[in-house]
């Protein structure tokens, strides 16, 4: 017999949870990009909470962008300046061009 998975915050089965969608809409993400050692580039996306699944917005940044990157501290880093692409793709990812701040 197959056992239900039920979501920690809401209280209901995974197929019926909106905690993601809840939490997308929430969001106000912030894009840019800073200077790290030896003067390269990296794209920083923060704003995004646990409930959107950063881990695999990054692997699936990673995969799309070609670039090396990671999740830490709350932020999303990106090897490389890729902010216009970031905001196509977390538009496509779900969120609303007005909830994203390109800097």
């Amino acid at each position: 017999m197959k056992t239900l998975e039920v979501c920690k915050k809401c209280g209901l089965p995974r197929e019926l949870c909106v905690c993601g969608t809840i939490a997308r809409e929430a969001a106000k993400i912030k894009v840019y990009t800073e200077r790290k050692r030896y003067r390269k580039w990296v794209t920083v996306i923060e704003g995004i909470g646990e409930e959107a699944d950063p881990k695999r917005l990054v692997k699936e940044f990673k995969t799309r962008l070609a670039c090396g990157g990671t999740y830490k501290n709350g932020k999303i880093e990106l090897q490389g300046d890729h902010k216009e692409k970031v905001k196509k793709l977390l538009i496509e990812a779900g969120f609303t061009e007005d909830q994203i701040e390109v800097a």
